[in-house]
Parts: structure tokens; sequence; C-alpha cells
């Protein structure tokens, strides 16, 4: 067994799911930017191949579930210590058991997949609730998130639909990288705010506006700290207007 070593990409990683499976079994799947070497393991730098990868992605969606290649594929983009590993055991059983593999809520390689599914899952409904944008003089809408997991392009179709007729930048400042979409249509783009216009000239009154009325909505003697950080926790405050 050896360890596999990737690009960091889910095309990547699927290939690696296939040459453990056709060359010599995995015994783990790392990302080469993070990975230390040790004398006691043997490792191979895997080349992404689009076609092995193509065919991996298909084996999942037809041998396991439609579901099941979704729910690996947002786990792959969660920042959870050991996703690899955790999918490699998921996709392994998932082979054995099929679509039936969603209904083992108890079992050790499927519970954590699905915790941190939920994870991921939780924080993108979150974020459509506490996304805030800013003009700029440009007139393109931009808002800052720094989320845990890498969610972009879960928030894309919904901002798409809700923003048909204003473009705008959703900008990922932990992973530098924004959603940059207008007309409906969107993609994903390396960003950096030295790229980032100015703020219109009428943005400071209308966040003046907005702070003003959250303040006046607010009922001081049903004011609950707990309450409102549990909806609303602490670390997504610096990018809330309001706050």
């Amino acid at each position: 067994m050896v360890d596999y070593l990737y690009d960091g990409s889910f095309e990547g990683f699927l290939t690696c799911i296939y040459d453990h499976y056709y060359k010599e079994k995995a015994s783990g799947i790392f990302s080469s930017e993070n990975y230390q070497p040790s004398m006691l393991n043997l490792f191979i730098e895997v080349e992404t191949d689009g076609e092995k990868a193509s065919k991996v992605y298909t084996a999942i969606e037809t041998k396991i579930s439609p579901y099941d290649l979704q729910r690996i594929y947002r786990v792959f983009l969660s920042s959870i210590d050991n996703r690899e590993a955790l999918l490699l055991n998921y996709i392994r059983l998932g082979f054995k058991e099929g679509s039936k593999i969603s209904l083992l809520h108890g079992n050790p390689y499927v519970s954590p997949v699905e915790k941190a599914e939920k994870k991921v899952t939780f924080e993108v409904h979150r974020l459509f609730g506490l996304l805030r944008f800013s003009v700029l003089e440009s007139g393109i809408l931009y808002a800052v998130i720094d989320p845990d997991h890498d969610i972009l392009e879960f928030l894309a179709d919904h901002f798409s639909d809700r923003y048909k007729n204003d473009p705008f930048i959703i900008h990922d400042q932990r992973r530098n990288k924004a959603l940059v979409a207008q007309s409906g249509q969107w993609y994903i783009t390396d960003f950096t705010e030295k790229t980032l216009p100015r703020l219109s000239k009428n943005e400071k009154e209308y966040r003046a506006l907005w702070k003003e009325y959250f303040q006046s909505i607010a009922i001081k003697e049903r004011t609950n700290p707990r309450c409102q950080k549990n909806f609303m926790p602490v670390r997504y405050w610096k990018h809330l207007t309001e706050i």
C-alpha cells in the first residue's frame, strides 16, 4: 500500500480513487501541498487524469447514486480533517452496498461523512441570510465572506437567481477567490482586494441607514444575546453591516 499525493482538485482526488482500484491500494490520499513525508510510508505523486476521473465520477453516480455523488463533492469541499480518507472509506463501502449506503447512519464510515456534509450545508444556509452586499463605484454589488468551508459554488445558483439584473461579486477572503455573476450566469475566479473598485459615494449613507433600521426595530427588553449568537455566530459579525 502507498500514499497517493494529488494536486488538491476534485478531479485529482477521483484519479487517486481510480489508481486505488486499478493500480496499488491507497493507504491514504493527501494533497501534495500539505503532505508530511515519512520514512515509514511510501508515496506516489498522482497526475490528474480527466479520463480516469470521469470514469470514477460515472461509477459513483451509477453504482452508488447521484445523491451520494453530490454528498461526496460537498464533503470534498469541506475543511474537515482527513476528508480524503473519510471519502475513500465511504466510496469503497458505497461500491459494495450501493445506494443503501446513505441509510447506514450508524456505520463508522458513513457517520463522519454525514456529519461533515451537514456542516457544509448548514453554513451555506446561514450565508443565504447573513450575506451583505455593498455597492461599488461601478454599480456592481460586492460582498465579503470568510467561511469555514469552500462553499462559493453552493451560493452561486441562489444569488444568481435573486440578482438576475444586478452584477455581483462574492469574495471568499480566506481562499482569495470570488464568485462573479451577471444576468444569471456565473463563474469562480482568483480574486484579491487589490483588483477591487472603490465603494460608491452613497454606500456609507446606505450603511448608516441600515444600522439605524436594525437598531430601531429591536426591542431592548427582549434582547437575547445567546439566541442572537446561535443564529448569527460571532465569527460572521465582522462582515455584517448592522453589527
